[in-house]
């Protein structure tokens, strides 16, 4: 399929990215990261502050030399070697999923009930994430409360593709197995670094934002709320034109989604 000849069309895929989107996962990250470093008899202590700044760089093991490299006042810093790095990741990704497995980490509002009306409505689900797969596979087994094996068309994760977010990589991985255009997807992200990705994309993106990027520039966004919104508990839109009433349905996405479009058309 040609993909940039397709006609702008109806949204047909929802592009869900995982860590602070499906789930508030950063601070279990952090704390995760910092057992392993406590494991493996460094001082190394990743407080709420400094992971904030951390958060700018995606994947864990970047994230780990960009401390050493940037933050970490440790004279042998940067001697540390890249298979350090991977053994402290392995340990530190062996933490998280165990905190999964234990229940930790509860769903943000409105996702589960979203991606079950999303998909009896017909619509095609994806993860677009550059976050470990061992990660994604603990999410989706121990806080959804439904089987989700056969939810996803995709699951893109991990090093599948050389550039990270903000890269537009694990997007144009994404559209390529799910042999869609860019149009006929709609993106959910939380922050600038996977909007970034996203649109770079071609892709819209809906943001929700968690504390670790509430104070990120969303400019481009179709709408930026507080979550997705559950009955008795309705989500806040922060930023954009259209209100979704509290709670964000396949209905409202819909709108959204050919609002999206109708803009693109006019400014091109």
């Amino acid at each position: 399929m040609d993909r940039g000849n397709l006609r702008a069309d109806k949204l047909v895929a929802l592009l869900f990215a995982v860590d602070g989107t499906l789930a508030d996962t950063e601070e279990i990250h952090r704390q995760a990261f910092n057992a392993a470093f406590r494991v493996a008899g460094l001082d190394w202590l990743w407080d709420r502050e400094l992971y904030h700044k951390l958060l700018t760089v995606t994947g864990g093991k970047e994230r780990i030399r960009y401390y050493l490299d940037g933050f970490s006042t440790d004279a042998s810093a940067r001697s540390v070697t890249d298979d350090f790095i991977a053994e402290l990741h392995r340990t530190k990704t062996e933490n998280y999923t165990d905190a999964l497995a234990r229940g930790d980490v509860p769903l943000l509002p409105g996702i589960e009930r979203l991606m079950l009306e999303a998909r009896a409505q017909g619509l095609r689900l994806a993860i677009v994430t550059t976050t470990t797969p061992a990660n994604v596979t603990a999410l989706l087994d121990h806080s959804f409360l439904h089987d989700t094996s056969d939810w996803f068309d995709v699951i893109a994760a991990g090093s599948v593709v050389p550039n990270k977010k903000p890269a537009p990589d694990i997007y144009h991985y994404a559209l390529e197995r799910l042999d869609l255009a860019a149009s006929q997807c709609l993106a959910i992200e939380d922050s600038a670094n996977g909007l970034r990705s996203a649109r770079d994309a071609g892709i819209d993106a809906l943001i929700t934002v968690n504390r670790y990027t509430e104070d990120h520039d969303f400019t481009g966004a179709a709408l930026i709320l507080d979550h997705l919104g559950e009955p008795g508990k309705p989500c806040h839109v922060l930023a954009g034109e259209l209100d979704p009433g509290g709670l964000v349905d396949t209905a409202f996405l819909l709108r959204l989604h050919a609002h999206c479009q109708a803009q693109r058309a006019h400014s091109g």
